[in-house]
């Protein structure tokens, strides 16, 4: 398949964010800029512009009967490449293109000006239409971990388990492995020695609940304002302070599976099924709470469960029912991967204030922005945050001039 094109600004997308920031860790990018991933029975690759978004679709090679000769005849009318435009569904789908982000943004704008401030060096960022189990198996390995490794636990669990699709020049890809291609007895053992830790346990167990729930348990927990695709959109009902029913259903159901917490459950909600209000809370969520949100004194001391239940309702009281997808902007951009976009380098500016006296002191006012670098401890990054630091100082110097005589 050829690359095709989409008309999409980088203020609707931009994937070099949006593929990095968290939220899957299935993407790989060539030196050339082009990311890949085996999703949808075939590998997909996209490249982006500042007016397009260009994509093409690498499927697996089918062995079969040989071709029919071609007709002589020439076709009445132009011939449809049902892939290309099967591609293209899968595109606009999983990219989530139909919703108006720019709109989203002011919106968040005018109800938060720390989302204000923020929001226009990370344009384009889109909570993507994932599949519900692939996002399920992202977050139980995300557990006290980074996006680097989490990465590297998938692409093992997928070379392993998953089928393989095909190849983009050397490189092998594989989709996801089902549920049920890792309920095997053994599968515990083997993923403790390809690195997963106790996460191996968590993976094996919720795999086996999984499956004896049946292959449609999970879907049937999706937002059907965000159906998978192919399907329908119906009404979600009504927007409550602690979020809409389904969410609340599929939250608790989702918490009753091995590996997850309210946490995790949220990612899943969020990333896999749809749900907009849901807003995942860590220990790197709880830094922004406190820093810019003014949590972290009184009953909110600490981060308990009421604490992140109350940070989900301030939030979507802010954001409304895509509060999640504003949160992760701001978690976006407090990534250090992107901290270039907030810091700027250290730079001194210096100005004379001159009295009309000619014997006066000249005051030099003094502005130095530092650099700082400040540990924090990331569930998703695992990595330093660099933080600036604005202090001005004024000093009085006293300078003559000689007298005209």
């Amino acid at each position: 398949m050829a690359w095709r094109s989409l008309p999409v600004s980088l203020s609707e997308l931009c994937i070099d964010t949006t593929l990095r920031c968290g939220q899957s860790f299935r993407w790989k990018k060539s030196e050339d800029g082009v990311w890949s991933c085996a999703i949808y029975g075939r590998i997909l690759s996209l490249k982006q512009d500042s007016k397009s978004v260009f994509y093409k679709a690498t499927f697996p090679q089918r062995i079969g009967a040989p071709p029919t000769p071609p007709s002589s005849v020439p076709p009445s009318v132009a011939e449809v490449n049902i892939e290309d435009e099967d591609t293209e569904a899968v595109v606009r789908h999983y990219l989530n293109l139909d919703t108006n982000l720019t709109g989203l943004y002011e919106q968040w704008s005018i109800a938060d000006s720390n989302f204000k401030k923020k929001a226009p060096k990370f344009a384009g960022v889109r909570v993507l239409r994932q599949d519900a189990w692939e996002a399920l198996v992202g977050f139980i390995c995300s557990s006290n971990n980074n996006i680097i490794r989490i990465s590297q636990m998938m692409d093992k669990l997928c070379l392993h388990y998953g089928p393989l699709l095909g190849y983009i020049g050397s490189q092998p890809f594989h989709d996801m492995p089902a549920p049920a291609a890792l309920t095997d007895p053994d599968v515990e053992s083997d993923l403790r020695q390809l690195g997963f830790g106790y996460r191996a346990k968590y993976l094996y167990k919720t795999a086996l609940m999984v499956t004896e729930r049946g292959e449609q348990w999970l879907d049937g927990l999706r937002n059907p304002e965000c159906p998978i695709l192919g399907c329908k959109v119906s009404n979600a009902g009504e927007m409550l302070p602690q979020g809409r029913e389904g969410y609340r259903k599929a939250h608790g159901e989702l918490v009753a599976l091995q590996g997850v917490g309210p946490k995790v459950a949220d990612c899943v909600c969020l990333m896999g099924l749809g749900w907009g209000e849901a807003v995942p809370v860590d220990t790197h969520v709880w830094q922004i709470a406190q820093r810019d949100y003014k949590f972290g004194k009184g009953k909110f001391r600490s981060l308990t469960k009421p604490t992140y239940d109350a940070i989900g309702d301030h939030f979507r009281s802010l954001w409304g029912k895509e509060a999640g997808w504003a949160h992760s902007v701001l978690f976006t951009a407090d990534l250090r991967a992107f901290s270039e976009r907030l810091l700027s380098k250290i730079e001194v500016e210096e100005s004379h204030v001159k009295s009309e006296e000619s014997d006066s002191p000249i005051v030099s006012s003094t502005k130095v922005a530092v650099t700082t670098a400040e540990r924090m401890k990331r569930e998703f990054e695992g990595e330093e945050k660099s933080s600036l630091k604005v202090e001005e100082h004024s000093t009085t110097k006293r300078s003559k001039r000689r007298r005209k005589t």
